[in-house]
């Protein structure tokens, strides 16, 4: 039996694109109310049209979620039109390149505001009607990269560790008002982030290659959708995971659990 979540509204940002469209969808297929936020406009008005025939369960906002007022004046409208707010899905972030040695501080400074200063600003503004209401979950999307890392990602995994951080931190203190943050870990997941990196990377490979060779390191054989984020998510914001707060939960098939050495004949 699916998950219902009806009359629960759920704010989704990076919502028009990736991880956070796969969520949107799951959101809307368990009957919440769900509100988009992204800084596409043009991506938010294609979601809009997808689902147009859902005026009273979709609506959308361009924001710019690390930016504080901005934040502020989105979170206030949600709480306007709908009186509560039950669940936030943090999905914005960006991808970027580099070593220590050659990450420039505008890209530090860029990654970790995006990545990880648009979490907090969204939680510090949403948390507030959570804890009025005695209830809320926030889901924080971090990554595999937050626990191990490959090459050349030196912000962007720096970022990840600070999601799982500021997890920790926000679900101790929003225990006691009934509130639950926790963090979903993903592997590779097929999004557009992941495919404008294959493609940077692609040499004379196909990017449909390069993502097949990528979901070959995963033991369960290819890379996720992001559907299956959205389930995922689904489960954190519902009571069915009420006892479950302050976790960082992996899903990635299996890719962060194998040793990397190849067996003779294997």
């Amino acid at each position: 039996m699916g998950i219902d979540l009806s009359g629960k509204v759920v704010i989704v940002t990076g919502g028009a694109k990736g991880i956070g469209e796969g969520c949107v969808q799951k959101f809307l297929d368990s009957n919440a109310i769900v509100i988009s936020f992204d800084l596409d406009d043009s991506s938010l008005a294609i979601q809009e049209s997808k689902h147009a025939n859902l005026e009273s369960s979709f609506s959308s906002h361009v924001v710019d979620v690390s930016n504080e007022a901005q934040v502020e004046d989105a979170v206030t409208k949600v709480l306007a039109a709908h009186g509560r707010i039950d669940g936030l899905i943090n999905c914005a972030g960006i991808q970027t390149y580099g070593s220590v040695t050659d990450t420039t501080e505008e890209i530090w400074d860029r990654t970790f505001n995006v990545n990880v200063k648009s979490m907090f600003l969204t939680a510090k503004y949403v948390a507030p009607a959570m804890i009025a209401q005695k209830a809320g979950s926030i889901v924080n999307i971090s990554s595999v990269q937050s626990l191990m890392s490959q090459k050349t990602v030196v912000a962007y995994a720096a970022s990840k560790g600070a999601i799982n951080a500021l997890t920790r931190a926000s679900a101790i203190d929003l225990a006691i008002s009934g509130v639950r943050v926790n963090a979903i870990l993903p592997g590779s997941v097929d999004t557009p982030m992941l495919r404008t990196s294959a493609d940077m990377h692609r040499g004379e490979k196909s990017i449909e290659e390069v993502l097949a060779d990528w979901g070959a390191g995963h033991p369960l054989g290819r890379i996720a959708k992001s559907s299956e984020i959205g389930d995922l998510a689904v489960f954190l914001i519902s009571d069915e995971s009420a006892f479950i707060t302050g976790q960082s939960i992996v899903i990635d098939g299996g890719l962060s659990i194998q040793v990397p050495v190849i067996l003779p004949g294997k």
